[in-house]
């Protein structure tokens, strides 16, 4: 499975959670494929959507999904050890670990390679950290969600983007509305 086709089958499973999703392609791919105002799309802050999710999860109680990326994690590396320092039970982290920078044209990522991001979560003390396959993230994601427990979930799955057009809403309007549906 590419990005983009496990988040048409994780779709359900987070539309009535805020989401917190990485740069570029993957909000478009989730805007695509099921735009909500519980989604907030990041437009051009790589590395940062882990931060920005832990950071609304110690603020509030609902249950807060990052989506990042492999390449994203890689650029802001402190966001483990930060996640792991602060633990929120209303916080997920999802890294769709396709190891590359797919945002940026599929340039490889270590993780292709030698470096594990679960291996690093759990070094930088992070104390459920789960690793899965591509066809096995949605029982686990739900399980994660139900169990209300902090978790750093890898799933690995293959490099490959489909062809979208950028989200046209205005980065005010995407604010705004996600803003209005925290409160809710």
């Amino acid at each position: 499975m590419i990005r983009s086709e496990i988040l048409r089958e994780i779709a359900p499973i987070i539309r009535d959670h805020l989401v917190i999703c990485n740069i570029g392609l993957p909000s478009q791919e989730l805007h695509s494929i099921d735009d909500q105002p519980t989604n907030f799309y990041m437009l051009g802050t790589m590395g940062l959507s882990s931060s920005i999710g832990l950071g609304l999860a110690l603020a509030q109680d609902k249950t807060v999904i990052s989506i990042d990326g492999d390449g994203s994690v890689l650029t802001n590396m402190g966001t483990l050890p930060t996640i792991a320092n602060n633990v929120a039970d209303n916080y997920i982290l999802l890294i769709i670990d396709n190891g590359s920078y797919g945002s940026t044209g599929d340039q490889p990522t270590y993780t292709g390679k030698k470096t594990s991001l679960t291996a690093v979560a759990k070094a930088c003390g992070c104390d459920n950290v789960i690793e899965v396959q591509d066809k096995d993230l949605g029982p686990v994601l739900q399980k994660a969600i139900d169990d209300r427990k902090m978790t750093v979930i890898v799933c690995k799955c293959d490099s490959g983007n489909i062809k979208l057009p950028v989200i046209t809403m205005d980065p005010v309007v995407i604010r705004d509305r996600f803003m209005k549906a925290v409160a809710n």
